[in-house]
């Protein structure tokens, strides 16, 4: 075996291996309180997991090295950067009211549960069963539009019942369908997500209700799919 494959398959693992550093900066900054650090650093570990599958089936880890288990690997740090690390934040002051901080302990067991289905990414289309843990998304949001505690409390309520909902939830970067429009918008998101990370800690409500057109259309977009499926 070509001693290239080799070294590219470990720089693959090394680089979805990354994602976890990463996660680790934005939590001590959520305990910190410094917010744009925390999501500059989740932007990075998103990137990373965006991306990490492609060059997995380009270099073909599995074959070069089949005793890595690399979606294990990637589920350990995914289940750090889109679930612990955005727990740090729900439990900061001010965040969820008193009676609410249960929530976000229940977050990281009811997403335990979900990263632990075998069936968690489809079995033969590719699709998430059950809201897909973007716990990331909701702790953006909460800071970015500075939304009032009870509201937090309600919409973490809703995410943690949606985790036991089989509902199919589209796969953006390997779905089968509406991939090409689904992976445009989202970029689209992610470029509006910039100036509203640039802006912390004050929060941009104009910019992120404008910017809420990318989780409405998924969240519709995967009920329509569900639905048709």
């Amino acid at each position: 075996m070509p001693v290239v494959r080799v070294a590219l398959a470990w720089a693959v693992h090394l680089y979805t291996a990354c994602g976890a550093v990463f996660g680790f900066v934005g939590l001590t900054a959520a305990f910190a309180g410094d917010y744009r650090r925390t999501f500059v650093m989740l932007a990075v570990a998103l990137a990373i997991d965006s991306s990490d599958g492609a060059l997995a089936r380009a270099v073909r880890v599995k074959q070069v090295l089949p005793w890595i288990d690399g979606e294990l690997l990637d589920n350990i740090v995914d289940y750090f950067t889109y679930v612990v690390v955005p727990v740090a934040v729900f439990i900061q002051p001010g965040m969820l009211p008193q009676w609410a901080q249960p929530l976000a302990l229940a977050v990281l067991v009811a997403s335990a549960y979900a990263f632990c289905r075998t069936d968690a990414k489809g079995l033969i289309e590719h699709y998430f069963i059950g809201f897909p843990s973007y716990w990331n998304v909701i702790a953006f949001y909460f800071v970015t539009m500075a939304t009032p505690a009870w509201v937090n409390a309600i919409v973490l309520l809703a995410a943690l019942v949606l985790v036991f909902v089989p509902m199919r939830w589209l796969y953006p970067s390997r779905m089968e369908v509406m991939r090409g429009p689904t992976i445009a918008l989202g970029l689209i998101w992610a470029a509006m997500a910039i100036p509203m990370i640039a802006r912390l800690p004050e929060p941009s409500p104009t910019l992120a209700l404008w910017s809420l057109f990318f989780p409405i259309y998924y969240t519709v977009g995967s009920v329509i799919y569900h639905f048709r499926s």
